[in-house]
């Protein structure tokens, strides 16, 4: 039998140990769970790092928001708090939290091979929980192969992109490109090149969202 629900691209701009993206992801799968009477999607992930060029040992979070934002111990503990408020009304699981940030620019190249194979977004969802559920170094190596096993992919392949520079000039190429869309914060997602959903929304608005995408679809 035919399918006949409108197929909606959301290109999600993101990282991989910002605690935002990860609530956003939980609300989309949620919305596009509610909606698949509706429409179909097609997922794709692009990078934006927030912390370039981070150590392998990585960055206390608490010194991470006094270099770069000036926040206090009171201010560190009032964003911990707003996030894991929003997590628990997304149903995301955040673990502890981890304590540490992490260079990215790994995972964001072993993330675009994955975009090739048809992986992607099972990887994302595997590094996701490297990091919050797991507290694992997603700058590691060895973390990120075993993140493209669970994830399906082939480990041997993703551990020769990692000891490569494979797929580098790519994801620089795409940071460039969305930070020159306008694209400065993650979570940022953009349905079918057209509609900007800025932050980690609630589950109902990315459903409405969706709807009204796939009903202006159906009707063009």
């Amino acid at each position: 039998m035919t399918d006949d629900r409108p197929v909606v691209r959301i290109d999600i701009v993101s990282d991989i140990v910002c605690p935002w993206c990860a609530i956003g992801l939980a609300a989309l799968d949620q919305a596009i769970a509610r909606a698949a009477d509706a429409v179909r999607v097609d997922l794709a992930f692009h990078p934006l790092q927030l912390n370039p060029g981070l150590p392998p040992e990585g960055e206390r979070v608490s010194d991470n928001l006094a270099r770069k934002y000036g926040a206090g111990p009171d201010q560190a503990r009032a964003a911990g708090t707003r996030i894991r408020e929003a997590a628990a009304e997304a149903g995301v699981d955040l673990g502890a939290r981890p304590d540490r940030l992490y260079d990215t620019f790994d995972a964001h190249r072993l993330l675009h091979w994955a975009g090739v194979h048809g992986g992607q977004p099972a990887l994302k969802r595997a590094l996701l929980d490297s990091y919050f559920v797991r507290g694992e170094n997603v700058s590691d190596a060895d973390v990120l192969v075993a993140a493209a096993t669970r994830a399906g992919l082939d480990a041997a392949a993703a551990r020769a992109v990692l000891e490569s520079d494979a797929c580098a000039g790519e994801v620089r190429a795409a940071e460039l490109y969305w930070r020159g869309e306008g694209v400065l914060s993650v979570p940022t997602m953009v349905l079918d090149g057209r509609y900007v959903i800025p932050g980690a929304q609630r589950v109902d608005r990315l459903e409405k969202a969706l709807r009204r995408r796939a009903a202006e679809a159906t009707t063009a």
